[in-house]
């Protein structure tokens, strides 16, 4: 990924910081500093959880709850070590039907996979995860993880930083083929 950054013209007179990280089969949005000042500055912030990230999510069935928080622990291995981490996300229901959710989520803590292994974790998969979803949702494969960094927002001296993408071509295909619509609760 940096060397794809550093070509890029952008960066032409800097070194780019990578300041938090983005699961590899997620799109959307990536903070990039160009100088270290700066990406020892977000990634304090990040730690800090003064860095608001919102996630949208098309995911396998229908969920009941329109709106909630996960709040559970989650097992990640360290080689052979066990370790047990807290994750929790606010999410909320954009529009859903009988076999399929779209969600927009906010992770508070920022674990790996969290949202795909808290979502996975209640019975509701996203759409293309190879790794956590069930055998018989494998059966339809879907190349693309239905996981997209949306926004991310922030405040650095009082001033207030908001940048948003818009999910890509695939992401809206699905979105039509299981008749879910982005803007109804907007």
């Amino acid at each position: 990924m940096v060397d794809l950054i550093t070509k890029n013209e952008i960066f032409s007179n800097s070194k780019p910081f990578i300041v938090h990280r983005i699961d590899k089969e997620t799109s959307g949005i990536l903070i990039i500093a160009k100088n270290r000042k700066y990406a020892q500055l977000l990634t304090s912030l990040f730690r800090i959880r003064k860095i608001h990230k919102s996630y949208l999510s098309i995911c396998h069935g229908e969920m009941e709850k329109n709106e909630g928080l996960f709040d559970n622990d989650l097992i990640r291995y360290n080689k052979d070590k066990k370790i047990s981490e807290r994750a929790i996300t606010n999410y909320k229901v954009l529009d859903k039907n009988t076999n399929s959710t779209l969600l927009i989520l906010n992770p508070i803590t920022g674990r790996k996979h969290q949202i795909r292994k808290q979502l996975f974790s209640i019975g509701f998969p996203v759409i293309g995860d190879s790794k956590y979803n069930f055998p018989v949702n494998k059966i339809h494969k879907n190349k693309n993880l239905m996981l997209h960094a949306y926004s991310i927002k922030f405040m650095i001296n009082g001033k207030k930083y908001k940048y948003t993408v818009n999910v890509p071509d695939y992401f809206k295909k699905k979105l039509l083929t299981k008749r879910l619509n982005l803007f109804k609760n907007s």
